[in-house]
């Protein structure tokens, strides 16, 4: 027996670790950007990230109240670091929200984003994979997994306040 795949709306993982908040998706199209912004405001998304190509209008996210941010970067590879810093940015500007970011199968290019984003906030590089491999089989390939374990965090994610001193 076939097994049988409801594609009215991309697949979904929700992320969560410390105070960041992600989903990470398949690219929606134009004929299903309804029911993916339907699962956007289920979830709390503030924010959409696009790693990919343009598949789909934008408008209704938008009229929903959601960003949306285009960030694309070749399929199968690493984000270059202008692709990298915005990234940062925006997950520190959405800090309160739940991101959601997309690639075309949300395999690739979003979870390696997502990863980043958690060795900023204090994970080690191996955990960092590990927790969105366990939720989001099949995620990376070999150059991404090589980008990852190299990629040196600068915690810019973490709370960097450390409470009184007294000199």
């Amino acid at each position: 027996m076939p097994l049988i795949h409801d594609f009215t709306y991309p697949s979904v993982t929700e992320l969560r670790y410390k105070h960041l908040r992600f989903l990470i998706t398949d690219s929606p199209n134009d004929d299903n950007v309804q029911s993916f912004a339907e699962v956007c405001s289920k979830y709390g998304v503030t924010s959409v990230v696009r790693v990919s190509e343009k598949t789909y209008d934008t408008k209704l996210l938008e009229a929903a109240g959601i960003r949306v941010y285009n960030l694309e970067y070749p399929d199968g590879s690493a984000p270059d670091s202008l692709v990298r810093e915005k990234w940062l940015n925006i997950v520190k500007e959405n800090k309160n929200g739940c991101i959601a970011v997309h690639c075309i199968h949300g395999l690739g290019r979003s979870p390696v984003l997502v990863a980043m984003a958690l060795r900023e906030a204090g994970m080690n590089r191996q955990e960092s994979i590990d927790f969105v491999r366990a939720r989001r089989r099949g995620s990376f390939n070999v150059r991404q997994l090589e980008f990852l374990q190299n990629y040196q965090s600068a915690h810019r994610l973490t709370d960097k306040h450390i409470g009184c001193i007294i000199m």
